[in-house]
């Protein structure tokens, strides 16, 4: 029969959010660009929040038409394994930009620069002076820098490792519950998840407020916080998609054989330990060794 579907594809029906989207990252970046440079640039902040507020619709009007698809019955098998490829293209994408990060901290780790580093002990500021090429810079030339103090990798660091380690448990839990038909077994894990998610979030807040070192002017502390930092913007995100996994398991929409939503947000959520893993034994256990230890 003419026009019969023969195939396992559906075809999109037109959408505005693609050229949407374009157009709002393209704003949002000179916005940044003018944001950075006020002296130049009027309004830059102005801008940059008019082009991520379309950008956030844009992520909720195309994720919106997946899940559109979805409980419309167009994921196929063969739709949902390609899919799957894509998520497995963008956590190894995730996982280079990672790698980037530790190849800084290694940089600075194994090839120290020669710092002086003075602290106030009334008000904690930094000195800090860079001895390279002067007399006696090599005795300097040690990492963590001479007179830092580091955080207690056993104590605030160890508590988030475990936190994270029991998320993994509980999404696990989870996912087989939904393999199993057991929707309350989905929802009490996907909770525990997300509680454990928040409680992670909140207890790095608190250990950046009583971190010892700042974030500008010392490349142990800059490479500190961002490796630590976007991971856990990493974890916002991820529990973000848990949450949204959570109202829809509230709407009945995962079932046992259809549920690439849900898996995508786990594959996300394995990720984010096990590099939360790496993270702990490279940044904070051998990172500080041998350093005074913040109290």
């Amino acid at each position: 029969m003419a026009g019969a579907k023969n195939h396992d594809y559906h075809i999109l029906p037109p959408s505005i959010t693609p050229i949407l989207g374009s157009f709002s990252a393209l704003i949002m970046f000179f916005g940044l660009v003018m944001w950075m440079h006020p002296e130049q640039f009027a309004y830059g902040s102005l801008i940059f929040g008019a082009g991520l507020i379309a950008v956030l619709y844009t992520f909720y009007a195309w994720w919106a038409d997946v899940v559109n698809e979805a409980q419309a019955g167009d994921h196929t098998p063969v739709v949902q394994l390609h899919l799957r490829y894509g998520m497995i293209m963008f956590i190894a994408s995730e996982v280079m930009f990672f790698v980037g990060w530790f190849w800084a901290w290694f940089d600075y780790a194994l090839f120290p620069v020669p710092l002086e580093i003075v602290i106030d002990p009334e008000t904690h500021a930094f000195t800090v002076t860079n001895l390279i090429g002067q007399e006696g810079a090599a005795a300097l030339m040690q990492w963590p820098p001479k007179g830092l103090e580091v955080l207690d990798s056993m104590k605030l660091p160890l508590l988030n490792t475990l936190i994270l380690l029991c998320s993994g448990t509980t999404v696990t839990w989870a996912h087989h519950a939904l393999i199993h038909g057991d929707r309350e077994g989905l929802k009490k894990g996907l909770w525990l998840t997300i509680l454990l998610g928040l409680l992670f979030s909140a207890i790095q807040a608190y250990e950046y407020a009583v971190a010892p070192f700042p974030f500008g002017g010392l490349n142990y502390g800059t490479a500190f916080y961002m490796a630590t930092g976007f991971h856990g913007f990493h974890v916002i995100v991820g529990t973000i998609f848990l949450i949204v996994c959570l109202v829809r398991t509230y709407k009945g929409h995962f079932t046992p054989k259809q549920h690439f939503g849900f898996e995508a947000a786990a594959w996300y959520w394995h990720f984010v330990d096990v590099v939360w893993l790496f993270l702990f034994i490279t940044i904070y256990i051998w990172g500080g060794w041998g350093a005074p230890v913040h109290a």
